[in-house]
């Protein structure tokens, strides 16, 4: 999908001012400032209709914490006014693991509301009701969504046209074959008495693409098996890659 306008991110929260944050440096930075993305930031309390401006409550059922209240987010997320063809995210420990294949959807794509929760979460109603989609960047709690929309824009603007320097930046990458990355060396050709591997400074790019390959797959099988098990059992040498490679000189 070709967008024909600048791919666009609408964030709710309750701390507009945590944004762009780090997206305002670097590539997605020098990115935001050509005009091939955009970010709006809105305060989930400027839906709030008492005095206090309030946005959160009690549990329902009693325990700790505070809840934000269904009438203001559900308000916050319609003032937004998003088209219907943007999805809808919530950041959330409980929701489903994010993944570069997710990643590129949404980046193919004209770009997410993502809501940033706080306290003990948001009621359920606003889940049901306003169809968002849980994501979580992790088996951890953060003190609020903040800091994993930031992640999750992060990894959507590199891969947005224009973005990135070299196309196959995005593609020879952790995730991007369900492998885990091959080892990176760069000079000096000896650092502290190890070599760059042979295979590297050969010149043979079939032999360096196979060295990459298998470094791959041996690293995946190593550290992540749940990712290792979804390979198919077709490809070559799958039984064999359990444990992570040796950076032998030899190649």
């Amino acid at each position: 999908m070709t967008n024909l306008s600048p791919w666009r991110v609408t964030v709710l929260t309750l701390f507009p001012e945590m944004f762009p944050g780090p997206l305002g440096v670097s590539l997605a930075g020098r990115a935001l400032a050509s005009g091939l993305w955009e970010i709006e930031a809105r305060d989930i309390r400027a839906s709030a209709t008492d005095r206090h401006r309030s946005v959160d409550d009690t549990p329902a059922g009693g325990g700790p914490g505070m809840v934000l209240r269904a009438d203001v987010l559900a308000a916050a997320i319609d003032a937004a006014e998003i088209s219907p063809e943007r999805p809808k995210l919530l950041m959330s420990p409980r929701g489903r693991p994010l993944t570069q294949a997710r990643v590129a959807e949404l980046a193919s794509g004209p770009g997410p509301l993502i809501v940033c929760g706080r306290f003990e979460g948001i009621d359920q109603r606003v889940i049901d009701g306003r169809d968002l989609e849980e994501v979580s960047i992790g088996d951890y709690v953060l003190s609020g969504g903040e800091i994993a929309a930031l992640a999750l824009i992060d990894a959507c603007v590199r891969l947005l046209p224009g973005v990135m320097g070299k196309e196959a930046s995005g593609t020879e990458e952790s995730f991007s074959e369900g492998l885990l990355e091959y080892p990176q060396y760069t000079r000096p050709q000896l650092f502290e008495g190890v070599p760059i591997p042979e295979t590297l400074t050969s010149g043979d790019h079939a032999k360096v693409a196979a060295w990459r390959r298998a470094q791959s797959e041996a690293l995946t099988a190593a550290r992540r098996p749940d990712l290792w098990a979804q390979i198919p059992a077709e490809v070559p040498n799958r039984a064999r890659r359990q444990k992570t490679p040796k950076n032998k000189t030899d190649g």
